[in-house]
């Protein structure tokens, strides 16, 4: 998360590019590595091009930044969100068009967990989720956006994320309780020193 005086500045930097777009640069530099992950955990195959689109974006949309309504991290992750919605929609419309191909949108978080008896449950954990806690969950666990941050994304008060993740942090640990206590024993060392009794 951006500390307050990182977020000032990035602030600032945004609201200055309106009128001197050489200051749009360092936030692009500030920004990308966090804004390509965001794509890449979601549509591995093009976050390059995604992440080129959403810097485009942002700047002929700077003008629209509004530090009184949150901070130029979570104002980008909104326009990183918008952009995607349109690749995810273009997507949609091509695959109509030709033969369905199966997409697991959840691959990245295959790689990403240490046990992997966990990662199909996660997987139906996570799709099991109304889109909406699922995207504030996400957002707010792999983007490291703040509650309010990521209600600024999504265009909602902060106290409903704060709630809505309430929710699906709930959901989650009520549908992995029972995998992760299997994982947990399955994982416990079985002694074989024991002296065998005669």
């Amino acid at each position: 998360m951006e500390s307050d005086h990182k977020r000032q500045g990035s602030d600032a930097l945004l609201t200055r590019a309106v009128g001197d777009p050489a200051a749009f640069t360092p936030l692009v530099e500030q920004f990308s590595r966090d804004l390509h992950g965001y794509f890449a955990r979601r549509a591995p195959g093009a976050a390059d091009d995604l992440l080129s689109e959403a810097w485009l974006q942002a700047f002929a949309a700077r003008r629209t930044f509004d530090a009184s309504r949150g901070s130029a991290r979570g104002w980008l992750f909104g326009v990183a969100r918008n952009v995607l919605a349109g690749h995810i929609r273009r997507a949609e419309r091509v695959t109509a068009t030709t033969d369905p191909v199966e997409v697991d949108p959840w691959q990245a978080v295959d790689q990403r967990l240490d046990a992997a008896a966990l990662a199909p449950e996660l997987r139906r954990a996570l799709a099991d989720l109304p889109a909406a806690e699922r995207e504030l969950l996400l957002l707010v666990s792999w983007e490291e956006l703040t509650p309010a941050e990521a209600a600024a994304v999504v265009g909602i008060p902060a106290g409903t994320a704060r709630s809505r993740l309430h929710r699906a942090r709930g959901r989650l640990r009520a549908h992995l309780a029972p995998i992760r206590h299997l994982t947990s024993a399955l994982a416990t060392p079985v002694r074989t020193d024991r002296k065998e009794s005669a």
